[in-house]
């Protein structure tokens, strides 16, 4: 038997409700695991998840082409390892994706 993906909007609820902020130590076991996946801060991170829980590898595909979603590299954990970059995070089975927040910038 075959599990049922949510009504779309279940769907963005769920990951509306499981999505956090995390710290990069919070991340780093997922990176270690390879299941971290780095998301643009230009993208929906909900949206990302939804596309990944429905297997919209098209869609994937589109935003991996241009380097919007992509794993984690080696040169970016080193970068974020001990900076206190923050980051929004959910699990979408069976990877974890994360979009870093940008530093607030005083425009005074």
């Amino acid at each position: 038997m075959t599990e049922a993906v949510a009504p779309e909007a279940d769907l963005e609820a769920l990951f509306n409700a499981q999505t956090g902020q995390a710290t990069w130590g919070e991340l780093e076991r997922a990176f270690a695991r390879g299941v971290l996946i780095r998301v643009d801060p230009g993208l929906d991170l909900v949206a990302v998840a939804c596309c990944v829980a429905r297997d919209e590898a098209s869609t994937l595909q589109g935003w991996m082409s241009t380097g919007q979603v992509a794993p984690v590299s080696a040169e970016e954990a080193q970068a974020w390892s001990g900076t206190g970059t923050q980051f929004w995070a959910v699990v979408a089975a069976p990877f974890v994706l994360a979009q870093a927040i940008p530093a607030a910038t005083d425009s005074l």
